[in-house]
């Protein structure tokens, strides 16, 4: 494995947090984000996704958020989705070297939106759960 992507919808929550958790781990890696929708391209990441990768030593300030191009598709080893529907829109690009992250320790559930839950909570949650699968992926 050279190079993951990771994929969500608007690449400003979960897959920033992704790339920001896989770039501590497996710094040798080349790992980039994205998303499948193109309305949040060249924004920074949402505010409490900034805060929570801080708490926990991981700086995504600097991300600009992109959408998935189909050179991504030729360029990274692997892609990993966020949850089933960005999986699902993968696979209708062509994607064949794509898996879904929770597949890696949450018994192939889909990483939630963090706004699905009340306040910075759903943040904690979706961090910690990232984070779990990314040190399953790279055992």
């Amino acid at each position: 494995m050279k190079s993951i992507l990771f994929v969500c919808l608007g690449n400003i929550c979960r897959s920033p947090l992704a790339e920001g958790i896989a770039k501590k781990l497996a710094p040798q890696l080349q790992i980039e984000s994205c998303g499948t929708g193109s309305w949040h391209v060249g924004e920074s990441p949402c505010l409490n996704s900034v805060k929570i990768a801080s708490l926990h030593g991981v700086d995504i300030s600097n991300h600009k958020a992109r959408q998935i191009t189909n050179e991504d598709l030729k360029n990274f080893d692997y892609i990993i989705a966020l949850d089933e529907s960005n999986l699902n829109d993968l696979k209708d690009m062509g994607a064949t070297n794509v898996t879904k992250l929770g597949s890696y320790g949450f018994e192939n559930k889909d990483v939630p939106d963090p706004y699905f839950f009340s306040g910075f909570e759903g943040f904690e949650k979706v961090y910690e759960m990232i984070e779990i699968c990314l040190k399953n992926l790279f055992k």
